[in-house]
């Protein structure tokens, strides 16, 4: 049995490997730093895919959170509200712009901001919500947009685990998660859907005023005459990572495909006990399993992860503590308790080996230690 690897973007690169190698000969004849066609390509490439009208690639996942909410030109101190389980990025990126991040509860199934959470946290200084889709599965989103028309918030979408994710509507209508909100940001770091060759993002909107925002800030060099206080991010994608994404971009649906038979082998194993919860997925929302993440008893979780190293098994914890209890958002003052299911997941999670590449007879490696594990310790 080969090693088993927690992601494999080697083994992408050698399926596309002709298409892959064309792209960074290309790029590379060209030896374009910033302003390249090949960036502008790549970035229409993205729109249409998405289904939006506008989308601005720049170098990393952080600065397109950044500049997603540079974009609205919220006032300072204004707060926008996300959930307390997930990464730190958007929250730091609503820190570093002078604004207040405030948390809400997850929801225990989903792990998705929990609406009803959102509407007990907002308050007159609330100006935005910023839903995550997390893992791969899509956050409420009818819920969340129709709390945010009746109270005038904007709406941004955290895509940056998510892209190719698919929303229904409650009419059945469907969209790609990062084009129903006002913006969006989404990310093309390796260990992301479209298993990028290095860093990379991008800010979507089909708003045009927001648009004109967003090709403000990221203007390479102020304008003569501009206000000296306007916010600029310089933060170019590179044009070989915009050429080699650009090929990747093609077969993100069989990636995700491939990824969703890797975890329907993780559910049949795992259905056969309630020692461990299995991704769910609503009937509103695709999953494209950028992680698979179980839950199990939290007495479980850290010897089970000990007991799958021994095994050469890789595990992470995604997420190892709450955001509102980490020290760098400890001036919001939080306390333990304040969020209980974010606080539990905290405890309980563990993401499995997930990639195109797994073979059966890994799966079945992973499950039979796994299940091994959790039956003799419950």
């Amino acid at each position: 049995m080969e090693d088993i690897k927690m992601t494999d973007q080697k083994a992408q690169y050698a399926q596309h490997k002709p298409e892959l190698d064309a792209a960074f000969s290309a790029a590379m004849e060209r030896m374009m730093q910033e302003n390249s066609p090949l960036v502008d390509d790549f970035a229409s490439k993205v729109a249409g895919y998405l289904g939006a009208r506008h989308v601005f690639p720049c170098a990393n996942g952080t600065d397109a959170l950044q500049i997603a909410l540079a974009a609205l030109d919220l006032p300072a101190g204004a707060e926008v509200i996300m959930p307390a389980f997930g990464d730190a990025a958007g929250a730091e990126a609503v820190k570093l712009l002078g604004l207040k991040p405030v948390f809400a509860d997850v929801l225990p199934d989903t792990y998705m901001l929990d609406p009803a959470a959102v509407e007990k946290a907002a308050t007159p200084g609330t100006v935005a919500i910023m839903p995550v889709h997390l893992f791969g599965h899509c956050a409420p989103m009818h819920e969340l947009l129709s709390l945010a028309a009746r109270h005038s918030l904007f709406v941004v979408e955290d895509n940056t685990q998510s892209l190719g994710a698919v929303y229904v509507g409650p009419e059945g209508q469907e969209a790609k998660a990062g084009s129903l909100g006002h913006i969006s940001a989404t990310a093309f770091f390796p260990a992301k859907p479209l298993a990028g060759t290095g860093e990379g993002g991008a800010v979507i909107t089909s708003d045009a005023a927001l648009a004109e925002n967003i090709g403000r800030i990221t203007r390479n060099e102020q304008q003569e005459g501009a206000e000296p206080e306007r916010l600029y991010i310089k933060s170019p994608l590179d044009p070989l990572q915009a050429a080699m994404q650009e090929v990747k971009l093609k077969y993100i649906e069989s990636y995700n495909s491939a990824r969703r038979e890797v975890a329907h082998f993780y559910d049949k194993a795992f259905a056969e006990t309630v020692l461990v919860q299995a991704p769910h997925r609503a009937p509103y929302s695709s999953h494209t399993y950028q992680q698979y993440t179980i839950t199990v008893n939290p007495k479980l979780r850290d010897g089970l992860q000990e007991h799958l190293r021994r095994q050469h098994i890789p595990s992470v914890v995604y997420y190892p503590q709450p955001l509102h209890l980490q020290e760098p958002f400890a001036y919001l003052g939080y306390k333990a308790g304040d969020f209980p299911v974010s606080e539990r997941l905290s405890e309980s999670v563990l993401s499995l080996p997930m990639h195109p590449r797994l073979k059966e007879d890994q799966l079945a490696y992973i499950c039979q230690h796994l299940l091994n594990y959790v039956k003799q310790h419950d």
